[in-house]
């Protein structure tokens, strides 16, 4: 069943996913050849629960810590760890929170260092496949409108497109009804309505599409161990356009982008 949101719902919502977008704000000035993923999960937990959230992600289906944190050619649900990151890494950061009720849920994937450019070519395209994706979160259009534009930006660039794992509703849970896939067939799928509130998060690859899970039963990487960028916000369907509620400026800020 998909839940449409009042407008009071979609102030908490709202709420709550600013506080995911300040988390990621303040990690991005942290981001440096030198700093463990795990060191960047100690942080993120404490910036939440002093802003009065809960981790989102913290115990859900037995994971165990408060961000995901992909490198490189880890698609999605990488686990914080010992591991360093060096110049040159890409690493993805998905982070979740709980406020008021309410879930809020935002990713970036970041540049560590000096990237090279074809790498960054593909971080490039795959947050412009997102806003692309994001112009078609309109009352009246389909499912499919969103799914399709993604997926013919990021094809029309050379990349590929995950299939496996897709975006999704958000609201009192952190996962809920319908998934948004980031392929698919314009004019089709449910017809939106003013009130969803959608996740939306191209994973794309700079090779082949086809992806594996790790042992540890979360990580999921590119199977031919090539690159992939993950780029998230939360959006709610209105007839004129879309109401972020999620955003980048916090990162964009912190890193100087214009």
């Amino acid at each position: 069943m998909i839940y449409l949101k009042s407008n009071e719902e979609l102030e908490l919502l709202s709420a709550s996913n600013l506080l995911v977008s300040r988390t990621l704000g303040e990690l991005a000035g942290k981001i440096r050849p030198g700093i463990t993923t795990l060191d960047l999960d100690r942080f993120a937990e404490e910036y939440i629960r002093d802003n009065k959230g809960i981790p989102a992600f913290l115990g859900y289906n037995g994971f165990p810590k408060t961000l995901c944190t992909s490198v490189n050619s880890e698609v999605v649900h990488g686990i914080p760890s010992s591991y360093v990151l060096k110049d040159g890494d890409i690493v993805s950061i998905d982070c979740g929170v709980k406020l008021n009720g309410f879930f809020g849920d935002s990713a970036y994937t970041f540049e560590v260092g000096r990237v090279d450019e074809d790498v960054k070519k593909l971080l490039k395209t795959t947050k412009e496949s997102l806003f692309k994706g994001i112009e078609k979160v309109l009352d009246g259009n389909r499912l499919g409108d969103i799914s399709s534009t993604i997926q013919q930006y990021a094809e029309d660039a050379g990349y590929s497109v995950v299939r496996e794992m897709v975006g999704h509703g958000l609201g009192r849970n952190l996962h809920e009804e319908p998934e948004v896939p980031n392929y698919g067939k314009k004019g089709t799928g449910i017809r939106l309505q003013t009130g969803m509130v959608l996740c939306l998060e191209p994973m794309i690859n700079m090779g082949s599409r086809y992806i594996l899970q790790e042992a540890d039963g979360w990580t999921i990487r590119t199977r031919d161990n090539r690159p992939s960028a993950h780029f998230e916000l939360a959006v709610a369907v209105k007839k004129r356009e879309p109401l972020m509620l999620s955003t980048f400026r916090f990162i964009e800020e912190a890193l100087q982008i214009s």
